[in-house]
């Protein structure tokens, strides 16, 4: 599963540089605007190690926040399963909230708590949390009538069984909403570093912008795009493993 994620983006990645030189010799751009392979080569050399410690910051940053969002999200999101008023009411909520672009209250959370890591780790989780929460209740609203009449009609139900049974069922769903709210979580995080952040993989994209420099650009977005598709690829094998361990097989 890693090696082919992996091979998947550098595939991704390849073409988008090819498709980068095409438009640079066909329009004969100077290598200031869009670098020559060589300079893009030379700029990997020496940013790499800097640029690979800033991505693991980011990554950090982007895993915690996806550990809160997604455990806040399986809390309310049990909680907000059943077909009654509190239920209605989550469900309404979260849907309105999915619907308000989170990442314009980010300025607001750098003035009030500054651009620290708490700012960065708070924009990660909500723009993690609201597609996860959508996703938890419609699964768990959702009954698996052919198991659950039975424990129904002896009586035997009871919130923890229909939890279990109902995440059981959507197992495979659910590891790749998780693994799906990876890239969410290191989007927001990255979009909290541009705005005004002092650390982090986005902060050295905001520098780079500002002096035109496309190599080191390029550099990030390589750094994001192979540490989110191992990341990935991890979690879609715990899921595998998760399971295999649960079902036998």
């Amino acid at each position: 599963m890693l090696p082919r994620r992996v091979l998947q983006f550098l595939i991704i990645y390849m073409l988008f540089l090819s498709g980068l030189m095409a438009l640079k010799y066909s329009l004969a751009l100077s290598d200031y605007v869009i670098p020559s392979p060589s300079g893009i080569y030379q700029t990997l050399v020496a940013e790499y190690r800097g640029y690979s410690l800033a991505t693991l910051n980011t990554m950090t940053v982007a895993v915690i926040g996806q550990i809160l969002s997604v455990a806040m999200a399986f809390i309310i999101g049990i909680t907000g399963r059943e077909a009654s008023w509190l239920g209605s009411f989550i469900k309404v909520a979260a849907y309105n909230f999915q619907a308000y672009p989170i990442v314009a209250l980010a300025p607001i959370l750098f003035i009030l708590l500054g651009d620290g890591f708490l700012t960065r780790l708070l924009i990660a989780a909500m723009i993690c949390y609201f597609p996860v929460l959508l996703s938890v209740l419609g699964i768990m609203s959702k009954p698996v009538d052919d198991i659950e009449h039975f424990y129904r009609v002896t009586s035997r139900m009871r919130w923890q069984l229909e939890v279990k049974i109902r995440t059981f069922e959507n197992l495979s769903q659910l590891t790749t909403v998780i693994a799906g709210s990876a890239t969410l979580a290191m989007a927001g995080t990255i979009v909290g570093e541009f705005i005004a952040a002092n650390a982090g993989i986005g902060y050295n994209i905001r520098i780079a912008l500002y002096q035109s420099d496309l190599g080191k650009i390029l550099i990030a977005l390589f750094l994001i795009g192979i540490t989110i598709a191992i990341y990935q690829a991890l979690l879609e094998s715990l899921g595998a493993v998760i399971k295999r361990a649960w079902t036998g097989r």
